[in-house]
């Protein structure tokens, strides 16, 4: 029973990505049961992270490594986004972070995270929203990122932006939204113009507007904003701010 066995854990190893998270339904569809996933605990091939997830025993994975099982094993629509984004396309390098800054996941409404992957220790604050800011626009603006045998996908510079811009002024500051903003003169309009079109944010559009208005982006003038809802009446970041009449937004003030 010995070479048999070793045969087949010889096999799943071959085709498990190093530094990933494997799920019981993924080991299933390997011809492993889950009686064969607990011999293979007990012979020190794999080790056990939550319920139904695994790692390999020689092996380690950080957060990234789960969400590569929460992306291609489960199917579920939890992508990083936000700053988390922009920091992994290089993009927020000039921002000071903390050491222990969070990781920022984003998902579909009614999505919810992995037991096994909110429970078990990453090393790090990991911040989960599902709100629903995109109108039918679950996959818009998403990109693969490699992370050495494996990728996921995380938000486009242009999507991670208008995710930020969602979280302004609770959970993210607009100075760093502002900074962030500064960094990305190369977006692409075509895509920026589909974001707009499908965001449902009236205030996340107005903000965006505004930010790389200030920050004299050129791709802006490739906007088309007649085609873009902006809603009606006023919206509010804070309260006794600078007041902008173009973008209907009541801003903190410019530092003199």
């Amino acid at each position: 029973m010995g070479r048999p066995t070793r045969s087949k854990i010889n096999q799943l190893l071959s085709k498990w990505p190093q530094g990933t998270v494997a799920v019981q339904a993924e080991l299933t569809k390997l011809h492993v049961s889950k009686q064969l996933t607990v011999k293979y605990q007990k012979g020190t091939w794999l080790k056990r992270i939550g319920r139904g997830a695994f790692m390999r025993a020689d092996d380690s994975a950080d957060w990234m490594g789960g969400v590569y099982a929460i992306q291609q094993q489960l199917k579920l629509p939890i992508h990083p986004g936000g700053k988390t984004a922009l920091q992994l396309q290089g993009y927020a390098h000039f921002v000071p972070l903390g050491k222990n800054y969070p990781v920022w996941l984003l998902g579909a409404a009614n999505c919810k995270l992995p037991l096994w992957f909110k429970t078990y220790s990453w090393g790090m604050a990991i911040q989960y929203s599902a709100a629903k800011l995109f109108l039918d626009g679950e996959k818009l603006g998403l990109v693969g990122h490699s992370i050495g045998s494996y990728s996921i996908e995380i938000s486009s510079p242009e999507r991670a932006i208008l995710e930020v811009l969602n979280f302004v002024p609770g959970d993210q500051s607009f100075a760093e939204a502002r900074l962030l903003m500064e960094g990305l003169t190369t977006l692409r309009p075509r895509l920026v113009q589909q974001l707009l079109e499908c965001c449902n944010s009236v205030k996340v559009k107005r903000l965006f507007l505004y930010l790389a208005d200030s920050c004299q982006h050129p791709w802006l003038k490739k906007i088309n904003l007649s085609k873009v809802d902006l809603g009606h009446g006023k919206r509010m970041i804070v309260k006794g701010g600078h007041w902008d009449a173009k973008y209907k937004i009541t801003v903190p003030s410019e530092p003199s």
